[in-house]
């Protein structure tokens, strides 16, 4: 018995666009005489669809797309199809329209529907907003080309992740593999739709393997690929045997096929002998992890919103660097453009840094001094800026200048301009609305600086890509003589310290302070954290890298003391 696995990079909405996707997998399965194809969940409407689904219009387009798809199928091959269905008992009190559904196609019909019964609300999640969970744990049974029978549980994505003895905890009332183990279904089949951070494939194959083992049951999980928004999904579907073994990985970060043999009369499950070169993939280091989640956050965050090339400031710091390196990966270095805009407060070793790096890259460049601009600027401003010092103001003046000139580049060209502010700044707000903040995409928003100094480290392991003398040089704006970050915040060391500890693992004050850090700088980094959040809900989307992104998954108020009482 042979099933595949389609990981699929679907479009949030591009309905036909994804089902034409599924098409040609089904018709590459049907090629290799497969029993079974499998997609993630919602692989019709793409993860997560959020508010397109209170549209009447396209559910319904959902729906009759779900036929279509039934008709298209050679005969033999069944598929499970990610959609969502409408709730027939919506009318009753406090019941949602809808179910977050599996749709098992066969022979031109819909032959059973699966609901997902555990509706994740925490971080990036709003499921409870829009679907009703399943009542009940449901199976099915798959006969092969030969005749052969075996007994599958469905599951999706969340309904795998509520065994209190791998979490030391439910967090949900039911647990719906353990209610399949009770009907003694022979394995069980999890189509997924979970984002990427760091380290979530292992906490995810450490579950899946207690799962597996727990029950004696081999475990089939979808998951899906490619970047939606500020979510980037990394695929690496998996296969556990009834011994917890892995038999099959699917590619990271990549869209991939794969095929897994099933033994009805042993519950075996193993890899297709044709698909060798699919076959135990070995997981990537955490960087490497990194730069490819990335690199795929901007390439399909361009292609799905129809942008071909994209520009960004280059200034011959860290972050510039890092963020043209990966968008040459991402669109090409052909279709990068990165803007040279010295200030008289540039050093003469920023523009040869930045014209390194571009050297090295490959990628276009064009050199706009802001002098004149500046004087202009002052020269408006004289009046009402009289009998003040320089200060924030005129140094924000530049960043908004370089600002406009890439915006006003991107507009004329239709380029996607590029933000290249870190995660560490973002934090703190030294970063300048309408200046350095423009963008349609912030990439390294949830790469903190000591990150981004890894991370151009692994890059030039083999050959220099980021100029040595901007990974050796200590970090500036350049907004002022002589000025370095350091001037302004602790040292980046201390600081993503204290910013994973009450941004990622929601330590209070006194935690932070008894961890060994000086009590006035954690008091001062929390309240310069609580008074950047306006600039925050402002700026680009940011590609989500780790557990707590200022993204989807952040919601705090503007106007609030925040965490200064925590």
């Amino acid at each position: 018995m042979k099933i595949a696995i389609a990981q699929l990079n679907p479009t949030i909405g591009d309905i036909f666009g994804n089902a034409e996707q599924i098409l040609n997998a089904v018709q590459q399965a049907g090629e290799e005489e497969i029993d079974l194809l499998l997609t993630p969940e919602l692989s019709l409407c793409g993860y997560p669809p959020k508010d397109l689904l209170l549209n009447p219009s396209f559910v319904g387009n959902l729906t009759e797309t779900i036929h279509s798809l039934a008709q298209s199928l050679p005969s033999g091959l069944k598929l499970l199809i990610g959609t969502v269905t409408p709730n027939p008992d919506a009318d009753q009190e406090g019941q949602k329209s809808l179910y977050n559904s599996m749709v098992l196609l066969a022979d031109g019909n819909i032959e059973q529907i699966f609901h997902k019964r555990l509706l994740p609300t925490y971080d990036v999640f709003d499921e409870s907003r829009y679907f009703e969970p399943g009542s009940q744990s449901q199976a099915f049974s798959l006969q092969s080309r030969a005749g052969d029978k075996m007994t599958l549980g469905v599951t999706i994505c969340e309904d795998l992740w509520n065994e209190a003895d791998f979490w030391g905890k439910n967090h949900y009332q039911v647990n719906p593999i353990a209610d399949l183990a009770a009907l003694g279904v022979d394995m069980v089949i999890n189509l997924s739709a979970s984002p990427y951070c760091v380290g979530k494939q292992k906490l995810r194959e450490s579950m899946l393997s207690h799962s597996a083992k727990k029950y004696a049951i081999p475990i089939i999980y979808v998951n899906q690929v490619g970047g939606n928004d500020d979510l980037v999904f990394d695929g690496n579907s998996v296969v556990f045997n009834r011994d917890s073994e892995v038999v099959f990985r699917a590619k990271g970060f990549a869209s991939d096929i794969g095929v897994v043999e099933c033994n009805p009369e042993t519950s075996e499950i193993s890899a297709d002998a044709s698909h060798l070169s699919l076959r135990h993939e070995k997981s990537e280091s955490e960087t490497a992890e990194i730069w490819s989640a990335l690199v795929l956050g901007v390439r399909d965050y361009a292609r799905k919103c129809g942008f071909s090339q994209v520009i960004l400031g280059l200034s011959g710091g860290i972050d510039s660097s890092l963020v043209a390196a990966i968008a040459a990966e991402a669109m090409g270095a052909e279709n990068v453009l990165g803007i040279l805009m010295p200030s008289p407060y540039s050093s003469e070793h920023s523009i040869s840094d930045a014209l390194a790096l571009v050297n090295n890259l490959g990628i276009k460049h064009d050199i706009i001094p802001i002098e004149a601009a500046m004087k202009a600027f002052d020269q408006l401003l004289v009046d009402v800026f009289a009998n003040t010092t320089f200060g924030v103001a005129e140094e924000n003046l530049q960043s908004r200048i370089r600002g406009n000139i890439l915006m006003a580049i991107a507009n004329k060209f239709g380029h996607l301009l590029l933000s290249t502010g870190n995660k560490s700044e973002m934090a703190v707000g030294y970063c300048t609305l309408y200046g350095d903040m423009n963008g349609g995409l912030a990439v390294i928003a949830d790469v903190p600086k000591t990150r981004v100094f890894d991370l151009c480290r692994w890059l030039n392991q083999n050959q220099e890509v980021i100029p040595s003398n901007v990974l050796s040089k200590p970090p500036s704006a350049e907004l002022k003589p002589g000025q370095l970050d350091q001037d302004s915040l602790p040292a980046y060391e201390i600081l993503d310290d204290i910013l994973e500890r009450i941004i990622e693992q929601h330590q209070s004050v006194n935690q932070v302070i008894d961890s060994g850090h000086d009590p006035q700088t954690v008091r001062r980094v929390v309240k310069l954290v609580n008074r950047a959040e306006f600039k925050r809900k402002q700026a680009p989307p940011g590609l989500k890298i780790t557990d707590r992104a200022f993204g989807t998954g952040w919601r705090m108020p503007i106007a609030s003391p925040g965490l200064r009482g925590i």
